[in-house]
């Protein structure tokens, strides 16, 4: 830290001050996450103001929170053009100093009755459930339009709620989504309305009122490409980049082992035994944890990625964001998003474009290739053998094979 003190000493303005004490530690936060040394002489040139500005307008760093930073980048913006990253430099600041007690911790605003139930909720499904942070998160959102649509900024009287209120509000969210989606607002509002009866909120069980989404088991033919648009989809990364090059590793984990994309997400630097060519899969669906074997291109992929590419962080994760704060990808829409861009470039036409797209090809291109549904559904870690049983309707050999021949004659 020293060193890096050194290598800053031009900076000037933080050498006394109230921010100045802090200066060492925001330097180890900034230097822990990653920032190039550019970036931090940066951060340090606008704390350096912000100090300034304390000093000259009298405030201490009692008087510092978020509206003071606030206004401190108004008066900066009207004298240059805004710089990305720096509001978020001058918060980080403000973690700081609250952690130390230096600056006073935020203002809670009060949550409304409903708010406050719907937290209440989120614990119930943390701490009882067990559930995934992607669960909790999912299931909030839908609750959180319910609770605020049925008693808005008043009180919450459970006893109060009655059928019509569900079904009405299944019926309006019904109206402006697809399927998919309200699927899981059914699944949340029962999963609720069960919890208010366990809390005795509610004496009635509301959650048998909601109404059914009309969803016939392996209606669908599973959405897939055909290996020549994966393959393209592949060729599409520009492996003379860094993104390129993380990129071009996640894609081959989707379309050779068909992970899914929460699964690339949590994947860690210790999942991978490169002694046995062997990947650790952390998953919560299907069988759970699985290992799996790691094809050689998958391997060459990650293993430069890892060599070349992953910046030097704490994060035990195999794939962290490209820039500062080296962090884990955020969740798996991530993933999602990453392969949308992908197909989009590799001018690849398809309804679906999601992560799951290219676990259904690689299953279709199992099948194709004389694989058994249990050797499939082992490979994608399939729970219940009728999981898999949709990938029979792809095969169009032998659903010849078992078709009756037509009355009429064929055409």
């Amino acid at each position: 830290m020293k060193t890096l003190l050194t290598k800053l000493k031009t900076v000037q303005g933080l050498d006394s001050g109230p921010l100045a004490p802090h200066i060492p530690m925001y330097l180890a936060r900034v230097h822990e996450h990653g920032y190039k040394l550019k970036t931090i002489r940066r951060h340090l040139c606008l704390l350096a103001d912000f100090n300034r500005w304390l000093v000259r307008t009298g405030r201490g760093l009692r008087d510092v929170n978020e509206r003071a930073i606030d206004a401190f980048l108004r008066r900066l913006f009207r004298q240059r053009t805004w710089r990305e990253g720096e509001r978020q430099s001058l918060l980080r600041m403000l973690c700081i100093l609250r952690e130390t007690c230096a600056a006073p911790q935020a203002e809670t605003v009060p949550l409304t009755p409903a708010q406050a139930l719907a937290a209440r909720y989120r614990r119930y499904l943390t701490e009882e459930r067990g559930c995934s942070d992607w669960t909790v998160v999912n299931y909030g959102r839908h609750i959180d339009r319910f609770v605020a649509q049925r008693f808005g900024a008043g009180a919450v009287r459970g006893e109060r709620l009655r059928a019509r209120d569900v079904i009405a509000f299944v019926q309006r969210e019904a109206g402006r989504h697809g399927r998919g989606y309200i699927l899981q607002v059914v699944t949340a509002l029962r999963s609720f309305l069960r919890f208010l009866r366990y809390r005795g909120d509610i004496t009635t069980d509301l959650a048998a009122a909601v109404p059914s989404v009309a969803s016939w088991p392996r209606s669908d033919l599973p959405k897939h490409l055909p290996a020549e648009a994966v393959q393209a989809v592949l060729d599409s990364c520009d492996l003379t980049t860094i993104v390129g090059r993380r990129d071009y590793a996640i894609l081959l984990l989707l379309a050779r082992l068909g992970l899914r994309a929460g699964e690339v997400v949590t994947l860690q630097l210790e999942d991978i035994d490169w002694d046995n060519g062997q990947l650790t899969i952390r998953s919560k669906k299907g069988n759970g944890w699985a290992r799996l074997p790691l094809p050689s291109d998958v391997g060459k992929a990650i293993s430069r990625y890892l060599r070349l590419d992953r910046p030097r962080c704490s994060c035990r994760n195999v794939f962290v964001r490209t820039a500062a704060p080296y962090q884990r990808l955020a969740d798996q829409s991530v993933i999602s998003s990453l392969t949308r861009s992908a197909i989009q470039r590799a001018g690849v036409e398809s309804v679906r474009k999601g992560a799951h797209l290219f676990r259904h090809s690689l299953a279709t291109a199992m099948l194709r290739r004389g694989a058994s549904l249990d050797e499939i559904g082992q490979v994608l870690r399939h729970k219940d053998a009728d999981t898999t049983a949709i990938y029979a309707k792809v095969d169009l050999d032998a659903l010849r094979r078992l078709a009756v021949p037509w009355p009429g004659g064929g055409l």
